[in-house]
């Protein structure tokens, strides 16, 4: 997983790391890196012109370097001071946007390119770091370098629109001598994290019970049982209350009909054998689902994700923390939501910070919280974050939820603890819609797509 540091994280960062060398020596390395990533660019420096905006801290001398060393290979760099540029800058072949750093705070108005790419150093002028928030002249840059680590900005709200292509350069922070708590989910952390299946396995090694679905509504309880077979549970039970024999649906998963009323005690009945519980996707949002809905989660004896009715059942935050805390034993539950279902858990919406909302939402509850988007920010009660950027809009789709409910689920009965779990999901999810049809794709596709991703997975750690 690839660190993600806030402001105040690398404010730390850059205090220890002068303790050890002075910060010119840190700025050389940065506009040598920036210097770097215009070469590129521009495919060569040689008589080519480049507008530097600098300004007066340590980003603008970051620009200063990367001009002189520009200068040094043949180029015509022009620094332009940021307090006071031009409205246009015409006649350049690249702009570095060195203005202002992380902790810029207020409103900046970026002079117009005319029509040359602008390189940011850091995080572009404008944006916020910590939340991806943009002023109305904020940088729109076709690239970014930042030093260290990735920052929240830069993957959240406007950022990936304002930053283009973002490139990490390593010049020297010490990262490990501050705590960090937030992290990007990659590829190869789903070869290393979900594990290989066992020579002796069998199904029920990693088993999921599935409730969910009412009569008219079996389509979103199907998701999640095809899902979570796709995603290596062995054995899917899917209890679907108020069904008769003669409307069970097909499949791999063995389908039971539970009661239309009080179906969470029938439903504890035989969850001995599981390794994870799904609850919620289509079971409607009647008086008496939310009643059972909350008896089966506060006597459940194992790791259990809640999706869709199962989280308007919970209610908001307070009454969710009462049904979490009255759980047996430490038996993690992951709260699934999109934006509309959060803000009726949380009471607002999430924006514009998503990763304080959902930090705050995940201690009050005490579950783990994944907020669904194109960035998917997951949080535990402690305050660890883990984000993942495979989501797009493929999935704004119904039913893709389900499906990201039922491979979550798969997941932790094969053994990944919860918290990685979500994150890991949400990652293949989003990487599985990628393989899809650009256009068109639906919930019903994704299944075979999560097999694929996984697949690849497992072959690139040397196992059939």
């Amino acid at each position: 997983m690839q660190p993600v540091l806030s402001v105040a994280e690398m404010r730390a960062v850059d205090e220890e790391a002068q303790r050890t060398e002075p910060i010119s020596a840190l700025v050389e390395r940065a506009g040598t890196a920036v210097a770097a990533a215009a070469l590129s660019m521009l495919g060569g420096a040689y008589g080519k012109r480049v507008a530097v905006v600098a300004g007066p801290g340590n980003n603008g001398n970051d620009g200063r370097v990367a001009a002189r060393r520009l200068s040094e290979r043949g180029a015509r760099a022009v620094v332009l001071d940021a307090r006071q540029p031009p409205p246009a800058l015409g006649g350049a072949d690249l702009v570095i946007d060195a203005a202002f750093g992380t902790g810029f705070r207020g409103d900046y108005r970026a002079p117009d390119p005319a029509g040359a790419p602008v390189l940011a150093v850091d995080v572009p002028t404008g944006l916020g770091a910590d939340n991806g928030a943009a002023g109305e002249g904020a940088v729109a840059a076709a690239a970014t370098v930042t030093f260290g680590a990735l920052k929240p900005g830069l993957l959240l709200g406007a950022g990936p629109g304002h930053c283009g292509q973002v490139t990490v350069r390593e010049i020297g922070l010490p990262l490990d001598a501050v705590e960090h708590t937030m992290a990007l989910v990659e590829d190869a952390d789903v070869a290393e994290l979900v594990p290989p299946r066992r020579h002796d396995d069998h199904k029920w090694r990693s088993a999921v019970l599935v409730v969910a679905g009412s009569p008219g509504m079996y389509g979103a309880a199907a998701f999640v049982a095809h899902s979570a077979a796709r995603a290596g549970a062995g054995m899917v039970r899917l209890g679907l209350p108020g069904a008769d024999l003669a409307q069970l649906p097909a499949g791999e998963a063995v389908a039971r009909p539970l009661p239309a009323r009080e179906f969470g005690a029938a439903a504890l009945e035989e969850i001995g054998r599981f390794g994870a519980l799904v609850v919620g996707p289509g079971l409607g949002r009647s008086a008496p689902v939310t009643e059972a809905v909350r008896h089966l989660v506060s006597r459940a004896p194992l790791p259990t994700v809640l999706d869709a009715d199962g989280l308007v059942a919970l209610g908001g935050a307070d009454e969710a923390a009462a049904v979490i805390s009255a759980r047996p034993g430490p038996t993690p539950v992951v709260l699934t939501p999109h934006a509309g279902e959060f803000a009726g858990l949380g009471g607002s919406d999430p924006a514009p910070d998503r990763i304080a909302a959902v930090r705050d939402l995940a201690r009050r509850t005490g579950a783990i919280v994944l907020l669904k988007g194109s960035t998917t920010v997951v949080a535990d009660p402690g305050g660890r974050v883990l984000l993942s950027t495979a989501g797009s809009s493929r999935l704004a789709t119904a039913g893709t939820g389900d499906v990201l409910s039922g491979v979550l689920a798969a997941f932790i009965a094969r053994g990944v603890p919860p918290f990685e779990a979500a994150a890991l999901a949400a990652h293949v999810h989003g990487r599985a819609a990628s393989l899809g049809r650009p256009e068109g794709l639906v919930a019903g596709d994704l299944p075979e797509l999560v097999s694929d991703v996984l697949s690849a997975a497992a072959s690139g750690r040397g196992r059939d």
